[in-house]
C-alpha cells in the first residue's frame, strides 16, 4: 500500500476521487539524513564564534550538551507517539488526539512558525555566505533595514534558490530527499577535516579560558539550542512518505537528535582549538577561518564554506518538506483553508503549503543581514511551545489510552515512561522561561515584535476553529465534521 491508512479522510475542499496519499519511498537512511540535515544549518558556521566568546570552549559545549540531553528527551517522546501515530504531521496529530482541537492548532502553529522561520533565515544566510566566496555579492546596494545593507544580488541569490528548492519539493519527495542525503555526505566529510586539523594543528592552550561570562554567558548559548536542533521532528512530519516499521521510524528520531549534539560540540571544541577564544572573536567567520588555520590554508577556509552552503541546503530542504507537511495536515483537519490541503494531482506533495513557504523564503532576503538573528531569536520560542505540547500529550495519552497500540513504547508499561515524560515537560517549560522579558538572554525587540506578529495571525485561525472538539482517537473526523457544519 502506497499512502496513509484507507480511513484517512479526504482533505476538506477536496473533490470526489481527488487522490490525498502521500507516496511512500523513503528508507532508514533518507529518513534520518532528512532530520540530522535538518538540524545542521548554516548556525554552526556563523555562530560558533560567538558562543565561544559568550561562554567559553567548555561553557559552549556544555551548553549543547545540556541542551542536547533536553532535545533527546523530547525526541524520546516523539519515538513513541510518531511508532503510534505514522501520520503526516507529526505533532499536529498526537496533540489533537491527547487535547482537542484549539491545543493543537497552537501546537501545530508554533513548529510552523519555527520551521518557517528557519526556511526564511537560510534565504538570507545564503547570500550571506557565498559573499565570502564572491566578492561581488555584496554589490548594488539597494536599502538598509536595522544599518544593515540589501544587496540586489542577494535577493537574486536568496530568492532563486527559494524558487529552485520549492520547484524540486514539487516535484517529489524522492528527489528532495537524494538532495538532502549528497548535503549530509559533504557535511560529514568537513567535520572529518575539522577534527583531523585539530588532531594534528590544534593546541590545547587555545580552549582556555575554559568559561567566560558565567550563567549569562551559559544562558545565551542555551537559548539557542531549541532553533539549532529544530528539525529532528521533521521525520515524523513525513511519517506518512517513510516505507520502515513504525518503531523504527521512532528510533531514527532519537538517533538524529544525538548525532546533532556530537556534531555541534566536536565543532566547538575543534574551532576553539584552532586560534583561541579572542582570536576567533576578531575573525569574520570563525569556523572557516578556524578550518584554515589548523591546515595552514586558505583553501580549507573555502572549502568550509562550502560546507556552509551544504548546510544551508540540507537544513531549508528539510524545513520545506516538514513545514508543508504540517500545513498539509492542518488543511486537511479544517484547521487551516482546504487550500492547503490539497496535493498536486501528478507529483502527489502539498504543492499549495510548498508554494506558501516558498513565497514567504522568496520575501526574506528583501530584509537583508539584520533579519537573520532575528529569526533565530523569534522562533525558538515558538518551536518549544510545540515541544512542550507534545510532551504533555504524551503524559495524557498514556494516562487516558494506556492501551493504544504503541509499537515502541519508550520506559515499558510501567512508571518508567510517564516519568521520561514528566522530566520532558519540565525541562521545555524551563527552556520555555528563558525566552521572558528580563531573562538572561536578553533579546532585543525585533523578535518580540516578530513572534507577537505571528501569533496574532494565528489567533485568527484559532477564532475560526469550531469548539467543543476535544481529544481522542475521532478528534481529526468530529474536526472536520463541525468545520464543514459551520461552512
Amino acid at each position: 500500500m502506497t499512502g496513509a491508512s484507507s480511513d484517512q479522510p479526504p482533505a476538506t475542499g477536496a473533490t470526489a476521487g481527488e487522490d490525498t496519499d502521500l507516496l511512500r519511498v523513503l528508507g532508514n537512511r533518507e529518513a534520518l539524513t532528512l532530520g540530522f540535515g535538518a538540524m545542521i544549518g548554516f548556525g554552526w558556521v556563523v555562530l560558533t564564534g560567538d558562543w565561544l566568546g559568550s561562554a567559553g570552549s567548555a561553557g559552549a559545549v556544555l551548553a549543547f550538551a545540556v541542551g542536547g540531553v533536553v532535545m533527546a528527551l523530547v525526541g524520546v517522546v516523539y519515538a513513541e507517539l510518531v511508532s503510534a501515530m505514522p501520520r503526516a504531521g507529526g505533532e499536529h496529530n498526537y496533540v489533537l488526539r491527547a487535547l482537542g482541537g484549539r491545543w493543537a492548532l497552537v501546537g501545530s502553529w508554533a513548529i510552523v512558525g519555527g520551521y518557517i522561520s528557519v526556511a526564511a533565515f537560510e534565504a538570507v544566510a545564503l547570500p550571506r555566505t557565498l559573499a565570502y566566496l564572491l566578492p561581488w555579492v555584496d554589490s548594488v546596494p539597494l536599502w538598509t533595514v536595522a544599518g544593515a545593507e540589501v544587496y540586489l544580488p542577494w535577493i537574486i541569490i536568496g530568492g532563486g534558490a527559494a524558487v529552485v528548492l520549492t520547484w524540486i519539493n514539487i516535484r517529489g519527495i524522492r528527489p528532495a530527499s537524494l538532495l538532502q542525503t549528497f548535503a549530509v555526505l559533504f557535511l560529514l566529510g568537513i567535520l572529518v577535516l575539522l577534527l583531523l586539523g585539530s588532531a594534528v594543528g590544534g593546541e590545547r592552550g587555545h580552549l582556555e579560558p575554559f568559561f567566560t561570562g558565567g550563567f549569562s554567558g551559559f544562558v545565551a548559548v542555551l537559548v539557542a539550542v531549541p532553533f539549532m536542533f529544530v528539525g529532528f521532528d521533521v521525520i515524523p512530519q513525513s511519517a506518512e512518505e517513510v516505507n520502515i516499521p513504525p518503531q523504527q521510524t521512532g528510533k531514527l528520531v532519537v538517533l538524529a537528535v544525538v548525532l546533532a549534539a556530537l556534531f555541534y560540540m566536536a565543532v566547538m571544541a575543534t574551532v576553539a582549538s584552532s586560534m583561541g577564544v579572542a582570536a576567533l572573536a576578531g575573525t569574520e567567520l570563525a569556523t572557516a577561518d578556524a578550518l584554515g588555520a589548523l591546515w595552514s590554508s586558505d583553501l580549507m577556509a573555502n572549502v568550509l564554506i562550502a560546507g556552509g552552503v551544504a548546510g544551508i541546503l540540507t537544513s531549508w530542504n528539510a524545513f520545506l518538506i516538514g513545514g508543508s507537511r504540517l500545513l498539509f495536515a492542518m488543511g486537511r483537519s479544517a484547521m487551516l483553508p482546504g487550500w492547503f490541503g490539497r496535493l498536486h494531482p501528478r507529483y502527489r506533495t502539498p504543492a499549495n503549503a510548498l508554494l506558501f513557504i516558498g513565497g514567504l523564503s522568496v520575501a526574506a532576503p528583501f530584509f537583508g543581514d539584520a533579519m537573520l538573528g532575528w529569526l533565530v531569536d523569534s522562533g525558538s520560542p515558538s518551536i518549544v511551545i510545540a515541544y512542550l505540547l507534545v510532551a504533555v500529550s504524551f503524559l495524557v495519552l498514556r494516562s487516558r489510552e494506556p492501551e493504544m497500540e504503541r509499537p515502541l513504547r519508550v520506559g515499558g508499561r510501567g512508571a518508567g515512561g510517564t516519568v521520561l515524560g514528566a522530566v520532558a515537560v519540565v525541562l521545555t517549560l524551563g527552556l520555555l522561561l528563558l525566552y521572558v522579558p528580563g531573562m538572561p538572554s536578553g533579546l532585543p525587540v525585533q523578535p518580540y515584535l516578530m513572534f507577537g506578529l505571528w501569533w496574532l495571525l494565528g489567533l485568527v485561525f484559532l477564532l475560526r476553529l469550531p469548539g467543543g472538539v476535544g481529544g481522542g482517537p475521532d478528534a481529526h473526523d468530529r474536526l472536520v465534521a463541525a468545520a464543514r457544519g459551520r461552512g
